[in-house]
């Protein structure tokens, strides 16, 4: 008998009627929820809660499209639903979001986004609270990539952001849309041969401390639009790599309170991404990444909240560095393996008259091509899964690593102690252990006294 539910009844018999004279009515029906929602906890709990059809109730609304121009005010109360009010967005912000996502409400934004997207120009009040919205429930499904792309919404996000580059409340919530799309490899590459990789950079350089968390959005969303290689082949293309460094040692010179350590990882999760190609690695070493990685990781080592840094610098360090098999008899190795001899000719004698500087371990990381464009890759949004990097070197097969057991005597010598083990030779399914009497086990010569062996009987 709440006054939500009371306003829900009167939209449902709303969109009952088809008559467009209601259209008061359903103004004020969605002024009065809004305000319950941005005023009341307890509204946004009974909206959500098991067994209401309160979500339900506003998607069928949206759906009519006879208040397509009133669709703003609904939106604004499933944002104002999901959207965190002091403390209780940590509690039950995400379950509500995936109430949202549960009730088909990822299809309903999409339909909307493409209704909005017809009027030219488009609202752009309507289209950052969209694209609000679909940034909250974005995470929560994971097949958001796909109904994006199916639906055709996948280029509206990237065109808004073309075409206002110069408006970051509008360009905000578009690029944290992008970054959820990006998660899906055929979206990336798709987005990638529109664009999107030479837009990102002109929004992260040159640098500037304005618009930080327009900056912040813009490198996650690049990092993952570089994981995919047609994506990374392109950047370094275009000498993006060394812009990349740039931009790095830009921020560590410029961060000396480290106010802004979020973005120099982001932007080292993009040189990461970006190095997990053979021609990243090798634009890398040519832009001087390694010292200029290793100097900034030396001046981050006394501050302990810039582990991160270090830490994916590190690893960035590590992945580029050239490999080399052992035994390495030169300067780059800190241990010396030295053979005991070595053939004057052969694979062996090769590798060591190979100049230091040579890469002597195979890299295929680019023989094949994007596998993401013949087959979809759904996967979470998660930086730490990327910082285990597969090193070829180390060898995973148990057999080959188990050491090999030679006898000390010859197996045919051995076969004199069999009957002593009949558990190892013999099958006692069959055995039949009432009737059947064991085999006597004559002693050996060399043992000092008979061995008696009870019967069935006696035991």
């Amino acid at each position: 008998n709440s006054r939500a539910i009371s306003l829900l009844s009167q939209l449902e018999k709303i969109n009952l009627d088809t008559v467009l004279g209601e259209s008061d009515s359903a103004r004020y029906v969605t002024s009065k929820l809004l305000h319950l929602v941005q005023s009341q906890e307890k509204t946004k709990k009974e909206m959500t809660s098991k067994g209401s059809t309160g979500i339900d109730v506003i998607l069928s609304t949206l759906e009519v499209k006879s208040f397509n121009l009133y669709g703003g005010g609904f939106i604004a109360v499933l944002h104002f639903i999901i959207t965190k009010h002091m403390y209780f967005y940590y509690i039950c912000g995400g379950r509500r979001a995936s109430v949202l996502v549960t009730k088909g409400g990822t299809h309903v934004l999409l339909q909307l986004l493409l209704t909005a997207n017809k009027s030219s120009p488009p609202n752009e009040e309507l289209m950052t609270l969209l694209h609000t919205l679909l940034a909250k429930i974005g995470p929560k499904d994971k097949k958001i990539g796909m109904k994006a792309r199916i639906n055709g919404a996948l280029n509206i996000s990237l065109n808004l952001v073309k075409h206002n580059l110069q408006n970051p409340r509008l360009i905000l919530p578009c690029l944290q849309v992008l970054r959820v799309y990006s998660t899906n490899s055929v979206n990336a590459v798709s987005l990638g041969k529109n664009g999107v990789v030479e837009l990102m950079f002109k929004i992260i350089g040159p640098f500037s401390k304005r618009n930080t968390s327009l900056i912040k959005v813009a490198l996650d969303t690049l990092a993952a639009l570089l994981k995919s290689k047609t994506n990374a082949r392109r950047a370094v293309d275009r000498g993006y790599v060394q812009v990349l460094l740039t931009i790095y040692v830009d921020w560590h010179r410029h961060d000396s309170r480290h106010r802004y350590m979020l973005i120099r990882k982001g932007v080292l999760q993009c040189i990461k991404s970006v190095t997990n190609i053979k021609l990243g690695r090798k634009a890398f070493i040519d832009a001087n990444g390694m010292k200029i990685l290793y100097n900034t990781s030396q001046e981050c080592l006394a501050v302990r909240t810039l582990d991160p840094l270090v830490n994916t610098s590190s690893l960035i360090m590590r992945k580029c560095f050239p490999k080399n098999r052992l035994p390495l008899p030169t300067i780059k190795s800190a241990f010396h393996f030295q053979l005991p001899v070595i053939p004057a000719s052969g694979p062996v004698a090769q590798l060591y008259n190979l100049p230091p500087d040579v890469d002597d371990v195979v890299d295929e990381s680019d023989d094949n091509d994007d596998a993401e464009t013949e087959s979809e890759i759904e996967t979470e949004n998660d930086d730490d899964k990327d910082q285990h990097f597969k090193n070829d070197d180390i060898e995973t097969d148990i057999d080959k690593l188990k050491p090999r057991q030679e006898l000390g005597r010859p197996i045919e010598e051995l076969k004199m102690y069999e009957r002593f083990f009949p558990e190892l030779s013999e099958n006692f399914q069959d055995w039949d252990l009432v009737s059947k009497e064991p085999t006597p086990i004559v002693p050996d010569a060399n043992l000092s006294g008979p061995i008696v062996v009870p019967t069935a009987s006696e035991e």
